[in-house]
């Protein structure tokens, strides 16, 4: 065993002459050379009061704390009345902001979330954001319709283009509500396609609750809105090119570049991914890891520069990425996990701070705008593919059970109608009224779905899957999809 020098003696000798030199006397020496050279303790450099405060780094995790576990409240509070989670975390977000802390303690609102704090959450919101949309592309591309293909299309059908005209009609009347300079054939269109959203992954979530997720219904419903919101995307993407004021020349050499990386996504860079995924070099997943984040947001700027949102590039990349790769598919639930849990507040906060409810002067007409709107989003998600799938063979009840399904547009339509607000579409009353329909109809989908007789404990089970098939789906579609 090694013995320190003078280890014989330690007992023998006392530290205290080693402690003054060592420590007393140099801590001593620089408290003097400090003292002097600042003069008054209590002034900074520039002669004024120095604030002992959070600096900004300070104030960014303090935010980043209270908005995490306020979103998580919120969920959790959702939860216990039986509702998505999402709807707590997006009221959690709009209590956060101006329409109830920032009313309630101004002062206290303006020192936890200062303008250079904003900045910084509002990056974790974008990366969210893209993020969440792979997760999106990901899931439409897995889509799979074990029959009913003819049924499943038309009813994707009506459910995005019966809510899109009610829109359109209902925006002619609301033209006063579009920002000025904005021209009236973009607003029109974008609030038909603000109503014609599905929220996909919400629906995914309520489905899986509900224990319905592999009925005909559930994956019914599951692939209409997958149809549906993909073309809603396309038609966003065009609106939001005419509304910047692009010439047709420039839509067209645009359209020519977006549909050139669509094409290479789904094709080379799809095969690439598939092989590279299943060659076994990444032995701990965090290459595939990495590689997925670079090709997300890379992606997302990359069709941001030709004119496209940059969330249509993060929904290629999902449609493209390999699910056939254990590595692949764990590295891309972990990301989208991610997103959903940890992100996603983020741009729920950056919501509410853009969104003062309380602010708006809701009289009579934007009252009639926010019934009107609200009353023909639900008939024209419930009503119209509820008629179509009865008018294909589906009895009246699982027909309205899957137009109620459809109704819920949760997170999605509030990233819609935020990019109209931001493109200078719509003004901040549409932006509130849209809102609230949002949050309308997603909340209303559980209480619908029990005044319809469809609740938990009531769903079919795995075994009596094929019998409720050929129940529900009739006798009129026979096609494999």
């Amino acid at each position: 065993m090694t013995r320190l020098p003078g280890a014989d003696d330690e007992k023998k000798r006392r530290p205290w002459g080693a402690l003054a030199v060592g420590g007393v006397l140099p801590l001593a020496v620089i408290a003097v050379i400090a003292a002097t050279v600042s003069g008054d303790w209590s002034k900074g450099a520039t002669g004024k009061t120095s604030s002992h405060g959070l600096d900004t780094s300070g104030h960014f995790l303090l935010a980043t704390a209270l908005i995490l576990s306020a979103a998580r409240l919120g969920g959790v509070l959702a939860e216990w009345v039986r509702q998505p989670r999402v709807v707590g975390e997006i009221c959690a977000g709009l209590a956060l902001g101006p329409s109830l802390f920032g009313r309630l303690a101004p002062d206290a609102a303006d020192w936890l979330f200062p303008q250079s704090v904003q900045q910084l959450l509002n990056g974790l919101a974008q990366l969210g954001l893209v993020l969440f949309m792979f997760g999106v592309g990901r899931e439409l591309s897995g889509m799979r319709l074990r029959g009913a293909a003819t049924q499943a299309l038309l009813i994707s059908q009506a459910s995005m283009l019966v809510p899109f005209a009610l829109g359109t009609a209902a925006a002619v009347l609301l033209l006063d509500y579009a920002q000025d300079g904005v021209h009236s054939l973009a607003f029109v269109l974008f609030v038909g396609c603000a109503l014609s959203i599905t929220a996909f992954p919400v629906l995914a979530r309520i489905l899986t609750d509900l224990g319905i997720i592999r009925t005909p219904v559930g994956r019914l419903s599951l692939f209409a809105s997958a149809v549906g919101d993909g073309g809603s995307w396309l038609i966003l993407a065009a609106i939001l090119a005419g509304a910047r004021g692009s010439s047709p020349v420039g839509l067209l050499v645009n359209g020519l570049a977006a549909l050139a990386i669509t094409l290479f996504y789904l094709g080379p860079l799809r095969r690439f991914l598939v092989k590279w995924s299943m060659t076994g070099k990444d032995k701990d997943g965090t290459t595939t890891m990495v590689l997925l984040v670079v090709l997300v947001t890379g992606t997302a700027a990359l069709t941001a520069s030709i004119g496209l949102h940059q969330l249509i590039g993060a929904l290629l990349v999902g449609v493209a990425w390999p699910k056939g790769n254990r590595k692949a598919v764990v590295a891309a639930e972990h990301l989208v996990s991610t997103a959903a849990s940890v992100l996603l507040p983020f741009f729920f906060f950056g919501f509410g701070l853009t969104l003062d409810l309380g602010a708006l002067q809701w009289g009579v007409p934007s009252l009639l705008a926010l019934a009107g709107l609200l009353t023909l989003a639900v008939v024209g998600k419930v009503i119209g593919p509820g008629l179509v799938a009865r008018m294909t063979g589906m009895p009246w009840r699982p027909a309205f059970t899957l137009g109620v399904l459809l109704n819920a547009r949760g997170l999605t339509e509030l990233v819609v109608i935020q990019i109209g607000y931001q493109a200078g579409i719509i003004d901040r009353r549409l932006l509130a009224i849209l809102t609230l329909v949002a949050l309308i109809t997603t909340a209303m989908t559980s209480p619908m779905l029990s005044l319809f007789g469809l609740k938990p404990d009531s769903a079919p089970s795995d075994a009596a899957e094929s019998s409720e098939e050929a129940e529900l789906v009739g006798t009129g579609s026979t096609e494999r999809g």
